[in-house]
């Protein structure tokens, strides 16, 4: 990794802790640092203890965990429009969520905390092995991952859409706002199980980023210069369907993310996965804070699904990409 790309990183971390600073202070309620702290209201500190800051770090997470994912799918696919929401993985876990939300199931209460998390994640892991082996046909192409991924997303909303109807209107309401995506129910608690399976995936991912780079050569290439490439591809499917599970079990559908940063920092940082992953790490925690933040106070008191406002930048950079893409394959 060059030194240009390791200023750029500690750039990107120096920018995303004063947003993060910022943000806390931001919504419907304007709490300035100042005053938090000070001999006054003791009302305040408890709203941004409780209510605020686990919320923020909840986004950072959440943001991080998408980006990661989309940057490993890329890479592993060999492909820049790889993406969890596109694929169809986002739409396996986001069933197998609503069959815990709605299906009656009993299960101790320490398997409660981790249950929506493993129901996505057998979905998600589903899916994308799916879409894996399909990709290793020699007849594959990147339209046809997308024609895939667009029935395999059918299938999932038809799955959903049946669950909705069969619901109460509680479950109703719960499959309907997390369906829009929402960061609005956020505890200690749900941050506490979101960090013990995010951060330890995300660590083992940036660990293989050498591993990754050479996987670019190709499977037979790699091979020869020492990469147990079953085992790599195992690990990085394992790990990018963990990130997407728990970020669609908490949080909803959040789409573009993981298109969006991997390919922005792909054309600014380089191929480099040693850079790649930290800076999509970074600059996806970033983004889904500064649209969870516009979120909670473009229109506050009320509060806008953050799945919404990423679905309204993130499409037109999508039909941006897929016209760029043509243009450079006519050229």
């Amino acid at each position: 990794m060059s030194r240009a790309v390791s200023r750029i990183l500690w750039g990107l971390l120096l920018l995303l802790l004063g947003l993060t600073m910022l943000a806390t202070t931001q919504g419907a309620m304007h709490l300035p640092l100042a005053s938090l702290w000070s001999a006054g209201d003791e009302g305040l500190r408890q709203i941004w203890l409780t209510i605020r800051l686990p919320r923020v770090l909840l986004a950072l997470l959440v943001g991080a965990a998408l980006a990661l994912s989309g940057c490993v799918m890329q890479g592993l696919f060999r492909n820049p429009l790889a993406d969890p929401g596109l694929l169809g993985i986002s739409g396996g876990a986001s069933l197998m969520v609503a069959c815990w939300l709605v299906l009656p199931v009993s299960v101790p209460v320490l398997v409660a905390l981790y249950a929506p998390m493993l129901a996505a994640f057998i979905g998600s892991l589903a899916v994308m092995v799916v879409i894996y082996l399909l990709s290793k046909t020699a007849e594959s192409g990147l339209s046809r991952l997308l024609l895939v991924g667009i029935a395999i997303n059918a299938l999932c909303n038809a799955g959903v859409g049946v669950l909705s109807w069969i619901s109460n209107d509680a479950q109703l309401r719960q499959l309907s706002q997390w369906g829009m995506g929402s960061l609005g129910q956020t505890e200690w608690l749900t941050l506490g199980v979101a960090a013990t399976l995010i951060l330890p995936a995300s660590v083992v991912i940036w660990r293989v980023a050498q591993p990754l780079n050479l996987l670019q050569l190709g499977e037979e290439e790699a091979h020869y210069l020492g990469v147990n490439v079953p085992a790599l591809q195992r690990l990085l499917l394992v790990c990018s369907a963990l990130l997407v599970a728990t970020a669609v079990a908490i949080s909803g559908i959040i789409s573009f993310v993981g298109l969006v940063v991997p390919h922005l920092m792909r054309i600014w940082l380089g191929p480099d996965h040693r850079g790649l992953v930290p800076g999509s790490l970074l600059t996806g925690a970033g983004l889904l804070l500064i649209a969870d933040t516009v979120a909670r106070t473009a229109v506050a008191p009320a509060e806008m699904p953050v799945g919404l406002l990423t679905s309204l930048l993130g499409a037109p950079w999508f039909l941006w990409l897929i016209f760029r893409q043509r243009r450079t394959a006519r050229g």
